[in-house]
C-alpha cells in the first residue's frame, strides 16, 4: 500500500462511495421509485401477466430468449475483460517502460500498476457474478413461464399467482442485470484513474452524472412514463 498515495486514496474512496451510493440510491432509496428502471419493472410484472392470458405464447418465450443471450453475451464480455487484465499483469514492466518513453501518464510504479490493474480485475469479476445470476434468474422465470397453465384447466387465481412469480423472478433478474451493466460503466471510470488520480474522480463523476441523468432525466425515462399501461398489469380475467 505504501504505492499509494493520499491523492490516490482519496480518489479511490470517492469512486467507491459514487458506486456504492449510486447502488443504494437506484435500489434502496425513496427515491428508487421514480427511476426507470422501477418503471421498467411494472412493465416486466404487466408483462407476465398478459403473458398468462395469452393461448400462443411464442413471442413471450422469444423475448426472454433475447434476455438470456444479452445475459450470456455481457458474461462472456466480463470473461474477457479479466483475462485482459491477466494479460497486463503479465506486461506490467513492458508497458510502464513503453509509457515512460512515449510520456504517457500512467504509473511508473509497478506495485501501483499491479494494483490498479488488480481492481480493475475486480470490478469485471463482480460484473460476471451478476451477469452469471441474472442469467440463472431469467432462466427460473422461464420455468415458471413454461408452468403456467392454460385457462381451460385452471383457475385464474392460480394463473395469475404463478404469473406474478414470474414476473418478480424477471424483475430480479433486470436488477441484477443492471448492477453488472453499473460495474462496467464505473469501470470506464475507473480507467482513468491509470492517468492519474486527478483524471480518476473526474472520470468517476462523469459517469456518476451520466448514470444519475438516464434514471432521472433522460428521454428513455420519459418515454416510459409516458404510456398508460397500469401498474398491477392488465386486468386477468376470473372465474374461468
Amino acid at each position: 500500500m505504501h504505492a499509494l498515495s493520499q491523492l490516490d486514496l482519496a480518489a479511490a474512496a470517492w469512486f467507491l462511495v459514487a458506486w456504492f451510493g449510486f447502488n443504494l440510491l437506484i435500489d434502496v432509496s425513496p427515491l428508487r421509485k421514480k427511476t426507470l428502471s422501477s418503471a421498467m419493472d411494472r412493465y416486466r410484472h404487466g408483462w407476465m401477466v398478459a403473458m398468462c392470458t395469452r393461448e400462443v405464447r411464442i413471442m413471450d418465450t422469444a423475448i426472454m430468449s433475447g434476455l438470456q443471450q444479452g445475459t450470456a453475451f455481457f458474461a462472456s464480455t466480463a470473461l474477457l475483460a479479466i483475462g485482459g487484465c491477466f494479460a497486463l499483469l503479465d506486461a506490467t514492466e513492458r508497458i510502464v517502460q513503453v509509457a515512460g518513453d512515449l510520456s504517457i501518464p500512467v504509473a511508473q510504479s509497478r506495485a501501483l500498476w499491479e494494483i490498479k490493474v488488480l481492481g480493475l480485475m475486480t470490478i469485471f469479476a463482480y460484473a460476471f457474478f451478476k451477469f452469471g445470476w441474472a442469467y440463472r434468474l431469467f432462466n427460473y422465470s422461464s420455468i415458471i413461464m413454461g408452468a403456467v397453465p392454460e385457462w381451460e384447466t385452471s383457475s385464474g387465481g392460480d394463473i395469475r399467482k404463478m404469473a406474478l412469480q414470474a414476473g418478480e423472478l424477471n424483475v430480479l433478474a433486470g436488477r441484477h442485470f443492471n448492477r453488472g451493466q453499473r460495474a462496467f460503466f464505473f469501470a470506464i471510470g475507473f480507467l482513468g484513474w491509470f492517468a492519474g488520480p486527478y483524471v480518476f474522480a473526474g472520470t468517476t463523476l462523469a459517469v456518476l452524472v451520466v448514470l444519475v441523468r438516464r434514471q432521472f432525466s433522460s428521454r428513455a425515462r420519459k418515454v416510459v412514463l409516458s404510456g398508460q399501461y397500469p401498474i398491477s398489469g392488465p386486468a386477468v380475467r376470473s372465474g374461468e
